[in-house]
Order: C-alpha cells, then sequence, then structure tokens
C-alpha cells in the first residue's frame, strides 16, 4: 500500500463500509499546508502522530507540540495493542511495521527538553505587543523602545534589557518626546507592570542566549530520516497566549530566513501548529493579516504548515483558503455554533456524490475522518470517508527515563542548555548612568569648593571687607609735625557725632519695633 511520492493516511470505506482504496498525501504537495479538526477524542492526536511518521520516513524534518504528553511515545517502538492491530487488519495494511523515530525534545522551561529561546530583538515590536496585549498606545512606546535600541547600538536580549529600556525611557520621556513622538509615563508604567506579569509566568525562561538556530529543526538522519521536534507544552499551556506568539515567532522566522525554492519535489520543513484556536482568539487584525502573509508565502520556501484545531470556525477565512490538504473528524452538532462549523466543514469539500458530507461529519467514529488532498495539478480530490492508519510508535507517552536517555545522545545536547548572559541594554545602560553620575558629583565638588588662598594669606573671606590675602590700599602719610584742631573743625564733627547718634537709635527703635509687631 505504500508508494513512491506518497504518504499513506489510511483507507476508505464506500457507504456499505466495504474497503474502497487507500488515501494518500502526496509529497510534492506537503508544502500546500493543511487542516486536522475535531472535537475532543475523535482522534486528532494519532492522525498528527502519523503524518509525522511519514513525513520523517520521506525525509522531512518535522517540527509540532505535545500539548497534553502522549505524542512523545514517537520516539519508541510501538505496541501491539488490541486496537493497533485490529485497525492494520482493517484496512488491509499488510505492510504495517512498528519503528521508533528520530525524536529531539525541546521545552521552554528547560524541564522535559533543550532549553528553546529567542531574543526580544528577535521576537520584534509586533509579537511583544500581542504577547503583552497591549493597547494601541502602549504598541507605539514599545516600537520606539526597539527604535531607541536600534539607534543607540544597545541589544535587546533578554527581559531586564527590556526593563532597563522602560526605565531610560521614563526617566527621560521629555527629551525622548521631542525625537519619537510623545512618550506617556502611564504608557511606560503599564507595560513595565506587563512585563512583571510575563516574568512571572516563566517568560524569562524564553528569552536569552542562546537563541534557537532554525537549522536545529531541520536536521536529517544518517539514514535519511527526518527529525522530529517535539514541544514539551502541557506547561506551556498554562499561558496560552506564550505557547501562540512563540509557534508564531517560529514560522516568521522561518519565513525570514530560509530561501526561496519554488515547490520542491518534498518540503524542506512540516510545522504543526496544535491548539491553533489560539493564534487567532482575540487577535488583531495586523496579526492575522501577519499570519495570513506568513502562510501564504512561506510555502515558496519549502515549509508546510498544518493547523490542528477543534472547530474549523477557529481558522479565519483568509487563512482556511490556504489550507488545501484537509482532515475532518467527527464534529458534534448541539450548539447553533457547532452546526454551523459542520456546515462550514462540510461545504469547504469537494463534495462526494456517495454520502452527504454534513451528515457524515456528525456520525465519524473515533480514528474515522473525512479526507481531502491535493492531487493532480494541485485541485483538490473528491471527499472520502476514511479509517486512519495505526501509528507505528507507541501510541501514548514515554518515561522519564526514556525521555531523559533520547535527550543525552540529542545532536543538540549541550547547545542550549546553559544561559549565556552577554553584554546588552542591561549593562550598557548601568554603565552610561554610574558615569553620568561620577561626572555630576565631580561637577558639584568642583562648584561647592572654596577659591585657592593666595600665597601668605589664610583664605578666610569676611562678608564685605574681602580676604586677608587682598592687597591692602595704601595708608595715607602722616604729616610731619603738631597739627591743632581749629574751633570750626571741631564744631562740625560734634555736630556730624550727634546726628549720627540720632540716626542710629531711630534705625534701632524702627527694627525692634517691627519684630515686636
Amino acid at each position: 500500500m505504500l508508494e513512491d511520492g506518497k504518504l499513506y493516511i489510511g483507507t476508505s470505506r464506500k457507504p456499505d463500509d466495504t474497503i474502497n482504496k487507500g488515501e494518500y498525501l502526496e509529497l510534492k504537495f506537503g508544502n500546500r499546508h493543511g487542516l486536522v479538526t475535531g472535537a475532543t477524542g475523535t482522534g486528532k492526536t494519532v492522525t498528527l502522530q502519523v503524518l509525522a511518521e511519514s513525513f520523517s520516513n520521506a525525509g522531512v524534518p518535522v517540527f509540532c507540540a505535545d500539548v497534553k504528553g502522549d505524542l512523545s511515545g514517537i520516539g519508541a517502538m510501538g505496541e501491539a495493542k488490541d486496537w493497533v492491530t485490529k485497525r492494520a487488519e482493517q484496512i488491509g495494511f499488510n505492510d504495517f511495521a512498528f519503528q521508533e523515530f528520530p525524536v529531539i525534545f525541546w521545552d521552554i522551561y528547560g524541564e522535559k527538553g533543550h532549553r528553546v529561546r529567542t531574543t526580544m530583538s528577535e521576537m520584534g515590536p509586533l509579537l511583544l505587543s500581542r504577547l503583552m496585549s497591549a493597547t494601541d498606545a502602549q504598541e507605539g512606546v514599545i516600537n520606539i523602545a526597539f527604535k531607541i535600541a536600534d539607534e543607540g547600538g544597545l541589544p535587546l536580549l533578554d527581559l531586564k534589557d527590556f526593563q532597563a529600556m522602560l526605565n531610560y525611557m521614563g526617566e527621560n520621556a521629555t527629551e525622548l518626546s521631542n525625537k519619537y513622538g510623545f512618550i506617556s509615563k502611564a504608557s511606560v508604567g503599564s507595560i513595565q507592570r506587563e512585563l512583571l506579569i510575563l516574568e512571572q509566568q516563566g517568560a524569562k525562561n524564553f528569552f536569552g542566549e542562546p537563541a534557537l538556530k532554525v537549522s536545529d529543526i531541520m536536521r536529517t538522519t544518517r539514514d535519511g530520516r527526518g527529525a522530529i521536534s517535539v514541544l514539551a507544552a502541557d506547561k506551556l499551556m498554562m499561558n496560552p497566549r506564550l505557547y501562540a506568539t512563540f509557534l508564531l515567532w517560529l514560522m516568521s522566522e522561518l519565513f525570514e530566513e530560509l530561501p526561496e525554492i519554488g515547490d520542491p519535489d518534498k518540503p524542506k520543513l512540516v510545522f504543526f501548529f496544535d491548539e491553533a484556536h489560539l493564534l487567532f482568539n482575540d487577535a488583531p487584525k495586523v496579526l492575522v493579516e501577519r499570519v495570513e502573509q506568513v502562510v501564504r508565502l512561506i510555502r515558496s520556501k519549502g515549509v508546510g504548515v498544518y493547523f490542528v484545531t477543534q472547530n474549523p470556525l477557529d481558522v479565519p477565512e483568509t487563512v482556511l483558503a490556504q489550507l488545501g490538504n484537509r482532515v475532518q473528524h467527527a464534529l458534534r452538532a448541539y450548539t447553533p455554533r457547532e452546526q454551523k462549523a459542520v456546515k462550514t466543514a462540510a461545504d469547504t469539500f469537494r463534495p462526494n456524490p456517495d454520502f452527504d458530507c454534513a451528515t457524515v461529519i456528525t456520525t465519524l467514529g473515533t480514528g474515522e475522518a473525512l479526507i481531502s488532498t491535493l492531487e493532480g495539478k494541485g485541485s483538490p480530490s473528491m471527499v472520502e470517508r476514511t479509517l486512519v492508519r495505526p501509528p507505528s510508535s507507541r501510541a501514548g507517552p514515554l518515561t522519564e527515563a526514556e525521555r531523559a536517555n533520547i535527550m543525552k545522545i540529542s545532536p543538540v545536547a549541550g547547545l542550549y542548555d546553559e544561559d549565556f548572559d552577554r553584554e546588552s541594554a542591561y549593562e550598557l545602560l548601568a554603565k552610561r548612568a554610574a558615569k553620568a553620575t561620577q561626572q555630576a558629583e565631580a561637577q558639584r565638588e568642583t562648584e561647592d569648593a572654596p577659591p585657592p588662598a593666595a600665597p601668605g594669606g589664610s583664605g578666610w573671606t569676611l562678608p564685605g571687607f574681602g580676604d586677608d590675602s587682598a592687597p591692602q590700599s595704601p595708608k595715607p602719610k602722616a604729616r610731619s609735625g603738631y597739627q591743632r584742631e581749629t574751633v570750626a573743625e571741631a564744631a562740625m564733627k560734634s555736630v556730624a557725632r550727634t546726628v549720627a547718634s540720632s540716626l542710629g537709635r531711630a534705625l534701632v527703635r524702627g527694627i525692634l519695633g517691627s519684630l515686636k509687631r
């Protein structure tokens, strides 16, 4: 049943439950993106596991998130469980064999995988604003912060770098507003509070160095299989906005770093975005437009993006239109929104005259799906009711010991496990502040110092008298001989003393009187 250049997904059934034919996804259309939807418990995780295994065997690296913890079993040999062997027999999968796959485990918190980080600069102001639920005014301040950092040679690597930049902006808001536009101290304060919340939620583990290299999730093994990168997301899901922002950042990095290659014979990487509704919940229009742009253009970079979610309505129509490969598991139709979702899902398929899609979607069993993939010149195939093949690897989680052993022999072991804190905005701004403080203290000491004393003087100064080192005016020479005071001169001196004495008493009375009053 395995065919070259095609991935076997399962076997379709006719309305009378007889086996029809194998359903495949052509490798050359693997980068045309896809959608896997269905209610909880209908088999989405097993379908994701089957697709990841198939791409890996075809030499295509895979990146996916393990939201519930049970996808980790892809790194271990499969087990002969009843439902596994029964499904293989039911669909006539004679080539079925158990297998283990090359897996690299990643974890933002560094607990269940190798540390995965990025820097604040690589994240950029748009995604950071999304992560912080920033208002328009706050987003403007964040953009200004990145602008100042770029112009000032201040690398923004981790949270403390960005916090230092915000402190600098708050202290110099007036001067910076004249150059970059109005910077509100209230907005700066709000952003600082949001950063504290992010820090408490573990975002400080995400920002820093060494940053993840895209090439490390695009590895292949010596036997030609693609490595499957599995992100441990069970703890990360406690902060769903951080989870969605991280995956969107990774998609953006792939888009920016990979070269254009057109339509290759097989994808360079396949990216599974589980719980995709978290990406679009309350997302601003500019962010949705960014996602649409990345999804539309990343195909020519050889990357296939597959969204996994419960409801097709979780994905905006502009993005949904880019997803050519569809796997639809069962949906429930108890509420008006669920009924609308069933109709939407049914209308997106190329109709099959043998059955009504809207009716079948609500009656599909676990592990059963409606499948339509691109074929021929890129047109969608007729939708078929399909039993999905069982996974070759373990359908269940690894033990802690098994996970630890895989991490020890990982090709990236030791590359990302230790933090590296180089000189960046925090340290550079601290140095500038210390230098400015020293200069201010030196200037203040210079202004407060007394003037230097002239040689031979004490340097003391009395108000109105000058200092004792100042040159003294020459004393008049005494006239030689005895001079007798005339009567007229004596009378004038007496009058002067009387007037001065009376004036002095009048001034003293005036002063004392005013004090008493």
